[in-house]
């Protein structure tokens, strides 16, 4: 009895003991192998490391355990009001926001960043306002574009993109400002995701023909700030503006014009009438020039043109190609001047023809121009290139005073390039200020025009006068 009971326990040990003992391994294999906290784990990565979706929207990350020990993670949203995570990683939306989604296992981490945004509610039309809209030549106008949906409710934040119908007669910002060009009528439209507004939009002469040009050279580079307080003052000041060369230093690349001058004074890129200076030539072609104003800084990369405004037709000419007696650009300026129907005149170039400064003086090159312009009536010139101001008395093409036809110069290298302040006065020099920032304000009227330096803010230098058109 007593053996037969032994030998039976026996049997059952030898069976279910083993089995437990079997099955106990087997479960310790299989829970090391999947229990995220059981292995060390080296790294893991979540792919993707990064998403966009809609509310109500998922997306599926998938983790990777280095050294691959454990295909078995913990997730966790570290904000489960914007999105939340199950346990095989599909991350729903939930509101706007952005929301960290973290995968862990054997004491490391991966992580993904999810943006979570509003349902799109498509754009069914545009408004711009006001519409009609009118603005004089050399002023602007602030435009505004409204997305709406089919219930015509305000759609904000959606992307807008701007266009005229006719950049002769007026240009238009990627923020919607309107810049008169000429008198005329333009279509203004504004599209956001395929829908257009428009405004109609009339561009006047200035009331009693006066308009007004503003007017600085040597203006911007990365290293300075001087620029940008050059800038400040155009930003209250309606007109025209007109560089007068040394745009974006050191070398007029690509980049100085977005890093450096598109900051600043880009502000007024919509209302500026460049010219180049010798330092955009440090690029072969001047290509970051002709690249960032395009089609404004005149045609085919040539540096020159004109256009008018109000009363006034004004010349733009590029003093670092050739300006000699029978050159392309002094015949074209020749011609350009006999088609004028105008009765007063103003150009402007980098390289002074007269300068008093001591770093570069004089710029004899320029005479033929300065000839086919005495020889028309012309009345101002303006330059840049020495890095201070000056005013000369009208003189001839040689530098003889002549108060009858003569020219009468600005120097205006003056919009934030650092100060040359040598002087070495010249005949005809009338005023001179080799420590001022600022920029040249030209009221121009039907037969006249009056000029005031207006300095930065801090500084009180300043020069005003007017004078006859001849």
């Amino acid at each position: 009895m007593h053996a037969n009971l032994y030998l039976i326990t026996l049997v059952a040990w030898l069976v279910y003991g083993c089995s437990d003992a079997t099955d106990s391994a087997d479960r310790g294999g299989l829970d090391s192998a999947n229990n995220p906290e059981s292995v060390k784990v080296n790294s893991i990565s979540v792919q993707p490391a990064s998403a966009t979706i809609d509310v109500g929207r998922t997306v599926q990350l998938t983790a990777t355990a280095r050294p691959k020990k454990t295909t078995s993670f913990t997730w966790t949203s570290s904000n489960g009001s914007v999105a939340t995570v199950s346990f095989t990683g599909l991350v729903t939306a939930v509101s706007a926001g952005t929301v960290t989604i973290t995968a862990a296992a054997g004491g490391a981490t991966g992580r993904s960043t999810i943006t979570v945004r509003a349902a799109s509610v498509p754009v069914a039309s545009v408004t711009v306002t006001p519409n009609p809209a009118a603005v004089q030549v050399g002023s602007t106008i602030q435009l505004t574009a409204t997305p709406k949906d089919a219930n015509g409710t305000p759609l904000p934040g959606r992307t807008i993109t701007w266009s005229t119908s006719a950049t002769g007669i007026a240009t238009v910002s990627s923020s919607g400002v309107v810049t008169g060009v000429a008198p005329g009528s333009a279509t203004i439209t504004a599209t956001s995701e395929g829908k257009s507004g428009t405004s109609a939009l009339t561009v006047t002469s200035p009331t009693g023909g006066t308009a007004v040009l503003l007017a600085a050279g040597d203006i911007a580079s990365c290293s300075w700030s001087s620029d940008e307080a050059t800038a400040t003052l155009l930003d209250g000041l309606t007109g025209t503006v007109a560089t007068l060369g040394d745009n974006a230093y050191p070398s007029g690349t690509s980049s100085e014009f977005t890093n450096c001058y598109d900051p600043t004074w880009g502000r007024h890129k919509a209302r500026t009438r460049p010219s180049p200076g010798n330092h955009e030539y440090n690029t072969t072609g001047a290509t970051g020039y002709y690249g960032y104003f395009g089609t404004t800084a005149g045609p085919s990369g040539r540096g020159y043109y004109s256009y008018n405004l109000g009363d006034w037709h004004i010349i733009s000419l590029n003093s670092n190609v050739p300006m000699s007696a029978g050159s392309a650009q002094e015949q074209w300026l020749r011609a350009d001047l006999a088609a004028s129907t105008k009765r007063c005149t103003l150009a402007y170039w980098h390289h002074p023809r007269f300068s008093s400064g001591t770093t570069h003086g004089n710029f004899s090159a320029a005479q033929p121009v300065w000839q086919a312009l005495y020889d028309f009536n012309a009345d101002v010139v303006l330059s840049g290139h020495e890095h201070n101001y000056e005013r000369f008395a009208p003189q001839t093409p040689t530098g003889a005073a002549d108060a009858a036809r003569g020219i009468r110069e600005f120097v205006v290298g003056t919009g934030g390039a650092n100060h040359y302040t040598g002087h070495n006065a010249i005949p005809n020099s009338e005023v001179f200020n080799g420590s001022t920032y600022g920029v040249l304000k030209l009221t121009l009227s039907a037969t006249s025009y009056s000029w005031q330096l207006l300095p930065v803010a801090g500084q009180s230098f300043t020069d005003s006068g007017t004078a006859s058109c001849h």
